[in-house]
């Protein structure tokens, strides 16, 4: 059974505070039962130095830790139900604070040139890029990390029109084999089935156009429910939301003319099928 490790960053205070609640909880319920550390991890299956990690806040109880903690001390599900409280702290907050802003876009738009968009990636793909990061994460950091991702793509479903988006991803992502011949072929046929979704425009940008207005990297606009546009770029270990009208604006306008350039969606779906043809 897998418990993420919880590196207590200052400026994530939220989580912070949600944890301390449920470890403080945790504790007061095998307190209250009569059970040491080492006796209510074997009630459970784990170990006394976890239980002991939990109850410190130093990692983050996976759900069946939570629901196997309420069955072994009677709680009635009233220890299960944190497990709500801990759905979204378990990712990174540069994690949570996107997939808020996701869920407020009605539109929205990306241009990748490095790796297939985050949204578009299936799971055996997303973890060859996570295992490809050096300095390498942990197991146990690419799991978390694996599991955001996964928990973001619930927005993109095919079952409703809203949000609408546009990805706009640079031929190269496509002939990159990250992960390998087989993952490559799954993530392919990934991006033909999203762009049969009718809120999905999937396009590509050909590598051969002399003209690129891409190079400068990877990013997304919102556009939100109250009116607004932000945007967001991620590169390296810096992940940034931009909100400064004249950041967007430039972002927009940038946005637009890539987009212009690309292929169409019927036309990017062949390229695609002729490139998974070839994998």
């Amino acid at each position: 059974m897998y418990v993420s490790d919880w590196d207590a960053r200052p400026e994530d205070e939220e989580a912070g505070a949600v944890m301390r609640t449920v470890s403080r909880q945790l504790k007061l319920w095998r307190e209250a039962a009569g059970l040491t550390q080492a006796a209510f991890g074997a009630a459970i299956g784990y170990g006394e130095e976890l239980v002991s990690s939990v109850e410190r806040g130093r990692r983050i109880p996976r759900p069946e830790y939570l629901d196997a903690a309420d069955e072994a001390l009677g709680a009635g599900g009233r220890i299960a139900a944190m497990k709500r409280d801990l759905a979204e702290v378990r990712y990174p907050k540069k994690v949570r604070d996107l997939k808020k802003l996701e869920a407020e876009a009605t539109e929205l738009c990306a241009y990748n040139n490095s790796v297939v968009h985050g949204l578009l990636q299936t799971e055996e793909y997303a973890r060859a890029v996570f295992s490809a990061r050096r300095p390498p994460f942990t197991e146990e950091e690419v799991e978390q990390r694996l599991a955001a991702r996964v928990a973001r793509q619930e927005i993109i479903n095919g079952r409703t029109a809203r949000p609408v988006f546009s990805f706009v991803q640079c031929e190269s992502t496509l002939r990159r084999p990250i992960g390998g011949k087989m993952v490559m072929r799954g993530q392919l046929q990934r991006l033909l089935d999203l762009a049969e979704f009718r809120n999905v425009d999937l396009q590509v940008l050909p590598l051969g156009h002399e003209e690129n207005p891409g190079l400068a990297g990877s990013f997304r606009l919102l556009r939100l429910k109250d009116g607004t546009t932000a945007g967001h770029v991620e590169v390296q270990h810096i992940s940034r939301v931009i909100t400064d009208p004249k950041e967007v604006q430039l972002l927009d306008m940038r946005y637009g003319i890539i987009r212009a350039q690309a292929l169409s969606t019927r036309e990017s779906k062949a390229l695609i099928e002729k490139v998974l043809g070839e994998t």
